[in-house]
C-alpha cells in the first residue's frame, strides 16, 4: 500500500483530500498544529525546523522509508505575517526538498494553491497571497530540477468552502456549478496517480481563472 502525508489533513479541504485518498487505497498520514485534531502527527510548521521535525517523525513511523507522496495543504489564514508565509511556502518547500532525497523510486508532491478566497486584513492577506505565488513558482521550477526523484504538481482551488471567519469571493464563473471540496480532492487524487504528469497546475474553479485573464 502506498503512503501519503497530507499536511493540515483533518479539517475542511485537507480532510476531504485524506478521505478521498483512503477511498483510493492509500495509507494516509495526516498532520495538524492542533493537539486535539486527531492527526497522526502534531506539527507546528510556522516555526523554524518544524517541517524537518515532521518529516523525521514520518520517517520513524514508516521504518525509515519516505512516504510515496506528499500533499502540501496546510495553511494559515490569519496571524503573524512570518508565520503565514512559513506555513504557506517555507514548510511546503522544505518538505518537498526532503522528499526529493529519496534513494529509490519517483515520489509525488501536490501543492494546494488558492487564488480566490479574500483574506481578512490587508497585511496578512498579502502574506498569504505572496506565499501562494511563491509556491506556484516553486511547483514549476522544482518539477524541472527534482524530476529524477519527484513529480511535482499543484491544484488551484477557486471559490470552494472557506474557513470560518473568512469571507468568500465567488466572482464570476464559466460554470454554474460551484466547485466543492470533493472536486479539489479528486484533482489531487488524479495528480498523485498520473505517473506521466509533472509541472502541472490544475485549476478547480469552475472557469473563474479563464474569465480573469486579459
Amino acid at each position: 500500500m502506498k503512503t501519503v502525508l497530507v499536511t493540515g489533513g483533518t479539517v475542511r479541504l485537507g480532510k476531504a483530500i485524506a478521505e478521498r485518498l483512503r477511498t483510493d487505497g492509500w495509507q494516509v498520514l495526516t498532520s495538524s498544529h492542533r493537539v486535539d485534531a486527531g492527526a497522526d502527527f502534531v506539527a507546528d510548521l510556522s516555526v523554524p525546523h518544524g517541517a524537518e521535525r515532521l518529516y523525521a517523525a514520518v520517517l520513524q513511523r514508516l521504518g525509515g522509508e519516505p512516504p510515496d507522496a506528499l500533499v502540501n495543504n496546510a495553511a494559515l489564514f490569519a496571524g503573524d505575517d512570518a508565520a503565514v508565509f512559513a506555513v504557506g511556502f517555507d514548510a511546503p518547500k522544505q518538505l518537498t526538498l526532503l522528499m526529493a532525497g529519496r534513494t529509490s523510486g519517483v515520489g509525488a508532491v501536490v501543492n494546494v494553491l488558492d487564488a480566490s478566497v479574500e483574506k481578512p486584513g490587508s497585511a496578512t492577506g498579502e502574506a498569504y497571497r505572496a506565499a501562494k505565488r511563491e509556491l506556484r513558482s516553486f511547483t514549476l521550477s522544482s518539477a524541472r530540477t527534482l524530476s529524477a526523484t519527484l513529480r511535482v504538481n499543484a491544484v488551484a482551488p477557486g471559490p470552494v468552502l472557506a474557513p470560518p471567519g473568512v469571507r468568500e469571493r465567488a466572482g464570476a464563473m464559466l460554470l454554474a456549478r460551484r466547485p466543492q471540496l470533493g472536486d479539489v480532492a479528486a484533482a489531487v487524487a488524479y495528480l498523485l496517480a498520473a505517473e506521466a504528469t509533472t509541472g502541472c497546475v490544475i485549476p478547480v474553479d469552475a472557469g473563474q481563472s479563464l474569465l480573469e485573464r486579459p
